[in-house]
């Protein structure tokens, strides 16, 4: 079972140009980034913000098709697949409009804030996210 996707709107800034005039292929993992912890604090309770933290494990992606300064529409939409002990594991598709960029599988480790060790993703928590 998947959760509902989570869009996250990207704009592109000068910075994220590389010397061939589009969009560094290591910009686009920011975005992952950005849109699997914007997913966590936005849906996630205010305890289960405060307390956990997520580092990533490994990226797999697929460039489709370049980005540029000048694009409008780009988002991230993200999917959490499933959540296994302290692991989340995320499709993540870069899109300008209905054209795909990249596509993204991830998967990362939640972490105590504290103790900076591996934490598990407890029931209540999890339920939250995923639809019936």
């Amino acid at each position: 079972m998947s959760a509902k996707p989570y869009n996250f709107p990207i704009t592109i800034i000068p910075s994220d140009i590389d010397f061939m005039g589009h969009v560094n292929n290591a910009r686009y993992l920011g975005w992952v980034q950005d849109a699997v912890l914007s997913h966590w604090h936005n849906i996630a309770p205010a305890e289960a913000v405060a307390s956990r933290a997520w580092v990533a494990l490994k990226h797999e992606i697929t460039y489709r098709k370049p980005a540029f300064l000048d694009d409008t529409g780009v988002a991230a939409n993200t999917v959490l697949e499933s959540i296994k002990g302290a692991r989340a594991f995320y499709n993540t598709v870069i899109q300008r409009g209905e054209e795909v960029l990249a596509e993204i599988q991830s998967s990362w480790c939640c972490i105590d804030t504290e103790t900076l060790r591996p934490a598990r993703i407890g029931e209540e928590v999890a339920k939250i996210f995923f639809t019936k």
